[in-house]
């Protein structure tokens, strides 16, 4: 096997086997509650109650999610069907060199995304250490609770979804509690939270702040929608299943049932916050709500929140993608922390104060990959991959020099029509991203670089969990199974 080869077949990026898939239905809802309770998703409806109803807030929010929960299992069944990470899949839109670039693009997002709730967890660690001790050092609760998450981390899936389960109940109990607290609080000084709006709008300037709401909450987990293989690869599914639904139920469950309902509970809670309170960030809204001993709890329930989420939806797939582009010389492990650094050079404690922007610019970036992936899976290749290719240098996905221009150019077309219609990010980023990856993949790219499963859409060649197949790299047989049965048991 050359080098280039071994390159591309780090033993932690090959297809994960059926008997390699440990997360149930159950489990993978159970992580979602863990993951979507995230503390910045507060801010998103503490600025929608600066012009909206809380009701059109919550109604926003619950469409944004729905939407974004059908997207990520639709990119999942790559996963699910296959095995495939997410940057390993992107070697097909993109080129096995090309896959670097949009790849990356997502694990620098997640990593910054682990240093924001990493911060926020510092702060309930540092607020529960002051009242029990007097101690006062947010920076070095920060190194401690972001060793801590990294280490759980580079132990396996199986120890991340065990510490989801841990963890859900407890995220339940202390969103129910400040939702009630909160609402009880502005009751006292004579304010309904269902009524009240600072600078109420109408029209059409309330139709944009309506979507504004909408989309920020897409963007907010753009991201996973595109890498959620990276997590889908490991949840069970049904050999021999051809039907769509029943296949992807495991994904579908967490996706569609789980994650609109914690998501919007948890943008209620931060605009019923900033009504109360004046304030959406949550240890301030503790602080000003509890004292002692019983404060302490609820801000360890806040660190558990912060410790389910990053572990699972950023710190995972952050260290696929940078296994990836480091090949054999960078182990998941190695990935796992090298998130938690890039997730702390950039001072994410910097920029919470411009959030919603910057949901928003990342939404429309990543949601042109989202529409790329889907068009080139769905559409293009219809859920059928030449796998072993994906793992080779000199096979069909080289393209060009190992790029493929026509994914570069659409991912270029896309992420600037999001950019120039900024409120609308998300479905313009889709749309165009997708839409020109059709024109340019299906008329120009392919019939230059010939894809064998377009050529011919086999179902016994080009399909995985729907034909019984589990993909076998060869000369790394062995170090699939060690996998198997160390990191992932």
């Amino acid at each position: 096997m050359s080098q280039k080869d071994r390159y591309l077949k780090s033993p932690d990026l090959l297809p994960v086997s059926h008997a390699g898939k440990k997360i149930s239905t159950f489990g993978f809802a159970v992580m979602w509650v863990g993951m979507a309770v995230v503390l910045a998703a507060f801010a998103i409806g503490g600025d929608g109650v600066l012009s909206l109803p809380l009701g059109w807030v919550v109604l926003a929010s619950l469409l944004g999610s729905l939407a974004i929960g059908i997207f990520i299992t639709i990119v999942g069944d790559i996963g699910i069907e296959h095995g495939l990470s997410f940057p390993v899949y992107m070697r097909a839109p993109f080129g096995t060199v090309g896959t670097h670039i949009p790849s990356l693009t997502r694990g620098i997002t997640a990593s910054i995304w682990f240093g924001i709730n990493t911060f926020f967890g510092a702060t309930a660690i540092n607020g529960i250490l002051n009242i029990m001790m007097g101690f006062d050092n947010w920076l070095l609760c920060y190194a401690l609770f972001a060793t801590a998450q990294l280490i759980n981390t580079a132990i396996g899936i199986k120890a991340v979804e065990r510490f989801a389960d841990l963890a859900a109940p407890i995220i339940i109990i202390i969103s129910i509690w400040m939702y009630y607290v909160l609402t009880s609080t502005a009751s006292a000084g004579g304010t309904n939270v269902w009524n009240s709006v600072e600078a109420p709008v109408s029209g059409t300037t309330a139709v944009n702040a309506f979507l504004i709401v909408l989309f920020a909450n897409m963007g907010f987990w753009a991201t996973l929608a595109a890498d959620i293989p990276s997590i889908s690869r490991f949840i069970k599914a049904p050999q021999y299943e051809r039907n769509w639904w029943k296949r992807n139920k495991g994904t579908l469950v967490g996706s569609v049932i789980s994650l609109p309902l914690v998501q919007t509970f948890m943008v209620l809670i931060g605009g019923v916050c900033y009504i109360a309170l004046g304030n959406f960030d949550p240890v301030v809204a503790l602080q000003e709500t509890a004292r002692g001993i019983a404060l302490a709890v609820l801000l360890l329930m806040i660190v558990f929140a912060q410790w389910s989420t990053n572990t699972s939806a950023n710190v995972i797939p952050a260290a696929t993608i940078f296994s990836n582009t480091g090949g054999p010389k960078v182990p998941f492990y190695v990935g796992v922390f090298l998130a938690g650094f890039v997730g702390t050079v950039v001072q994410p404690w910097l920029l919470f104060e411009i959030l919603v922007p910057f949901l928003l610019v990342v939404g429309g970036i990543l949601s042109a990959i989202v529409g790329i992936l889907i068009v080139d899976y769905y559409v293009l290749r219809k859920r059928r991959v030449n796998v072993p290719d994906l793992y080779r240098h000199d096979g069909q996905y080289r393209y060009f020099k190992g790029i493929n221009a026509a994914g570069f150019i659409s991912w270029i077309i896309g992420g600037v029509s999001a950019y120039l219609l900024m409120d609308y990010s998300f479905l313009v980023g889709f749309v165009v991203g997708g839409g020109s990856y059709y024109v340019l993949g299906k008329f120009w790219w392919f019939p230059k670089y010939k894809q064998a499963e377009i050529e011919d859409p086999s179902d016994e060649k080009y399909l995985g969990i729907t034909v019984g197949r589990d993909w076998a790299i060869k000369e790394e047989e062995a170090a699939q199974q060690e996998v198997a049965s160390t990191e992932f048991k």
